[in-house]
């Protein structure tokens, strides 16, 4: 990882697969990183119903899933589409620099 300002190289773009979460850690924060819809999101890759990695979850309608008790969190915001999570996820700005995905975790969103 390299970092840029703030932002610190987590992965190649052409690393990332649709749909399909990939967990990193930037500044011992572990990151959820999310290539979907035409865009890549960060977000936490803890979940805050259950203390669980959220990048172990599924991708769909730009929501990642928690695969242990089925909360949702929106890939954009954090926030938690239902039940059992009631608390938001942090989310975390991404830059795109040529084939690079830079992330930082030090301006929460």
């Amino acid at each position: 990882m390299t970092a840029t300002d703030s932002y610190v190289r987590v992965c190649a773009l052409g690393d990332l697969v649709e749909d399909t979460p990939q967990r990193v850690e930037v500044d011992g924060v572990p990151v959820s990183v999310v290539r979907t819809a035409g865009d890549v999101f960060a977000i936490n890759d803890i979940c805050s119903h259950a203390n669980v990695s959220l990048s172990e979850g599924e991708v769909e309608d730009c929501q990642i899933e928690c695969w242990l008790h089925g909360s949702s969190f929106d890939l954009r915001t954090g926030k938690p589409s239902g039940l059992p999570a009631t608390r938001p996820v942090p989310v975390y700005p991404v830059k795109i620099v040529g084939d690079d995905v830079l992330v930082s975790v030090t301006q929460e969103s």
